[in-house]
């Protein structure tokens, strides 16, 4: 157990001396936002990965699909790395570069003002991003505690307090320059951790090597590969499609594009983002698909009865408890999730506070001096980690779900106008609102459900309705229903009024001229 604390202590020491050294180069809010558009491939694709993936995926996600789908949860992770890096890079990135460049945008709801002319959509998207990555900056602790809990034999309380110092430490001493570096060290560490762990884990007594897996995939085949959940096939696709075309939509995510310092270096972010996912997402998902070689249906049951409704966000770290991993290992293995869960977090907070305070507060009392602004977005950023901090102690919900809640409403919303700006000149401004609207009507149902259950849960989990239950728990299937609602409408609408409404793009490039 020692040599745990001491690999942590090295990595805890060293993102303090990086925040401190970068940070002094870190003044505007340029600087903070965007990096001064100054990021290569390799920082740049290096940061989106690891925004991308936290203590989430490995511990609520890998441990959910492997319980549910076995081997075939390994799709989930080629799906991440397939359509949320390699596509998204390829469709989104350079463009979304150079209408940044063009017309200075810093955030997305800047770009929905400037490309649709409406102040009323950016002060809208502001509010839905903030409010809606509360959650989802929650759900990252979550992951990161019960990894501590289990693993460590500590309350997650104390390591969520560690998480949140480290992320609030980082964005207040340089925001985007200091945590795109940082997520490059990060980055490395993400995959060698997870190269020694798929080792480790396949050669474990309770997989058997190469050998037990091909066991493991013929009596699947002999079940028809049928997943154990009651979503089915559905379900899968519905959880492929909202982790990979989520990110789509998503601001802290769209944020990495802006800061690409030219068209070259988004072309390289391609292959290396995909490489990076594939290794991290590929390799998360298949650690999780072979939690039937660890457990028994028994087991699973006793874990259930403990644990309650959240007994798959402890899967994972089970799974590495009963692969008696050594402490040297261990103690990568945590980095590897620290490491996850620090970038991600950070630039969640990053992304919902410079959207307060830049989008929203500055919109609203313009001519604030640049150095009032940095400063707030800062000392925003240590309230936000707090804030979610104690969501994600008082919230008693599955990881999956809590998260499920934040990729719907945000990417359900937004994914369709963002889109719409890169690749549609005809698009307008009421068909930008048509898709937000239909999008987050859609994704807002599971969270309702749960917000109108809470009461009732408390006192009593059985007198929750049947059908809220099932509702609150179905949160991918209505982010892909959202998504596809804000697309069709956001076309829908535009074609209907393109003749009473400029195009968008006319009314931007006039603002870029």
């Amino acid at each position: 157990m020692t040599e745990t604390w001491i690999t942590i202590g090295i990595y805890v020491a060293g993102l303090v001396a990086i925040g401190i050294v970068t940070g002094r180069s870190s003044k505007s809010v340029a600087d903070i936002t965007v990096g001064g558009r100054k990021m290569g491939a390799w920082l740049s694709a290096l940061s989106y990965g690891t925004a991308y993936f936290s203590a989430v995926m490995f511990v609520g996600y890998a441990g959910t699909t492997g319980y549910g789908f076995g081997l075939w949860g390994v799709l989930v992770g080629l799906g991440n790395a397939a359509f949320g890096a390699m596509l998204a890079w390829l469709f989104l990135a350079r463009r979304t570069r150079e209408i940044s460049a063009r017309l200075g945008l810093h955030t997305m709801p800047e770009l929905f003002e400037k490309f649709y002319g409406s102040r009323a959509m950016k002060l809208f998207s502001c509010i839905v991003i903030f409010i809606f990555l509360i959650p989802y900056s929650a759900s990252v602790y979550m992951g990161l505690g019960n990894i501590a809990e289990v693993l460590l034999g500590i309350p997650p309380t104390m390591f969520m307090v560690l998480i949140a110092a480290l992320a609030g430490f980082l964005l207040f001493f340089g925001g985007y320059l200091v945590q795109a570096r940082a997520d490059f060290v990060q980055g490395l560490i993400m995959m060698v951790g997870v190269a020694l762990l798929i080792g480790y884990i396949v050669f474990a007594k309770n997989v058997g090597g190469f050998a037990g897996i091909a066991d493991y995939a013929k009596i699947h085949t002999q079940l028809g590969l049928t997943p154990r959940n009651s979503t089915g096939w559905w379900g899968l696709i519905s959880l492929i499609f909202m982790t990979s075309f989520g990110t789509w939509g998503l601001p802290h995510m769209v944020q990495k594009y802006f800061g690409i310092k030219d068209n070259d270096q988004a072309k390289r972010g391609i292959w290396i983002s995909t490489i990076f996912c594939t290794l991290i997402a590929g390799g998360g998902y298949f650690i999780g698909s072979l939690c039937h070689k660890f457990f028994t249906s028994e087991e699973f049951a006793a874990l259930q009865a403990d644990r309650g409704a959240k007994f798959k966000d402890f899967i994972v770290p089970m799974m590495l408890v009963k692969a008696e991993i050594p402490a040297i290992l261990m103690g990568v293995v945590f980095v590897l999730l620290m490491a996850a869960s620090v970038t991600t977090l950070s630039a969640i907070i990053l992304t919902a506070c410079s959207t307060l305070v830049k989008d929203f507060i500055g919109t609203l009392k313009p001519n604030i001096p640049d150095k009032k602004l940095s400063m707030g977005i800062k000392l925003l950023c240590l309230a936000f980690a707090a804030m979610s901090f104690f969501v994600a102690n008082a919230e008693k919900s599955p990881i999956l779900d809590m998260m499920g809640y934040s990729w719907g409403a945000i990417s359900g919303s937004f994914m369709a106008p963002y889109v719409f700006s890169l690749y549609y000149k005809k698009a307008n401004k009421a068909g930008a609102w048509a898709g937000i609207l239909s999008g987050l009507s859609v994704a807002l149902v599971p969270a309702v459900c749960k917000v109108i259950s809470m009461p009732i849960f408390y006192a009593d989990p059985t007198l929750v309705p049947a059908m809220v239950t099932k509702l609150m728990g179905q949160s991918p299937q209505f982010m892909v229903i959202a998504t596809c609602c804000s697309m069709a409408m956001c076309f829908l609408v535009n074609v209907l009024t393109k003749n009473k409404l400029k195009p968008a793009a006319v009314e931007a490039e006039k603002q870029a001229a």
